[in-house]
């Protein structure tokens, strides 16, 4: 017999609410989520068991979202935009300017901030695990670190002209990598906070000293033509 194939499951809201009732209701389905996931865990999370919390009928949940997985994508989109407001906060084109040790600050501060979003977020540490665990929610994630990475090689280039954009789109990509993998290592590992943001700051600017040209030489010259030779003369 063929495989079974599965489709993923929708991640869209039904509708939005218009009125200030319904949209009292579509929070309500929202925090008691969170605060449910953060109770119970991924696997054991439903939308039966949201309702039975917020007092509600499955009927008036499944107007907005279809599933678990509509819930947990909201949340998980409220969760990164609280997280990449922090950016903006920290990594400048002075922060980018101003040495390494500008630099190392800057990262070290967005780190922190970012860790303490998350903190402050009902249940984030469980969304953002969610995003990780949970394939039908990678593209969340993706796509969110895919609009940091953006803006951040933009950055990058203003900062570091002679730089080539190759490599600057790809070390953006990582950092906002590393930058996202070290406040999960944070809440899944009993280390010092402070102490972490640090190493991982220093790690960043000491790379980015490196992606620069030395001073008076742009990236190399791709696919440049040869100089003719130079003819003959002819003999007399």
């Amino acid at each position: 017999m063929p495989a079974t194939r599965h489709h993923p499951p929708s991640l869209a809201t039904k509708k939005q609410p218009a009125q200030q009732r319904a949209a009292e209701t579509y929070e309500r389905i929202l925090e008691v989520t969170a605060l449910t996931l953060a109770d119970v865990g991924i696997e054991r999370l439903s939308t039966n068991l949201v309702c039975e919390r917020a007092g509600l009928t499955p009927p008036a949940l499944y107007r907005y979202f279809p599933n678990k997985y509509a819930l947990l994508s909201e949340l998980g989109k409220r969760l990164m935009q609280a997280q990449n407001a922090r950016v903006d906060r920290w990594i400048t084109l002075d922060a980018l300017a101003g040495g390494v040790e500008s630099l190392e600050r800057a990262v070290e501060g967005l780190i922190l901030d970012t860790y303490e979003a998350t903190v402050q977020t009902v249940g984030g540490v469980w969304i953002m695990r969610a995003l990780r665990a949970v394939p039908a929610l990678q593209e969340v994630r993706l796509a969110s670190h895919a609009t940091v990475t953006q803006e951040q090689a933009r950055l990058l280039s203003q900062a570091l002209p002679e730089a080539d954009a190759a490599e600057l789109q790809l070390v953006s990509r990582i950092v906002v990598e590393l930058i996202y993998a070290t406040v999960e290592m944070i809440f899944d590992e009993p280390l010092d906070v402070n102490a972490v943001a640090r190493t991982v700051a220093g790690m960043v600017a000491s790379h980015l000293t490196k992606v620069q040209p030395p001073a008076g030489r742009g990236p190399a010259p791709r696919n440049k033509p040869a100089k003719p030779r130079a003819a003959r003369r002819s003999a007399d």
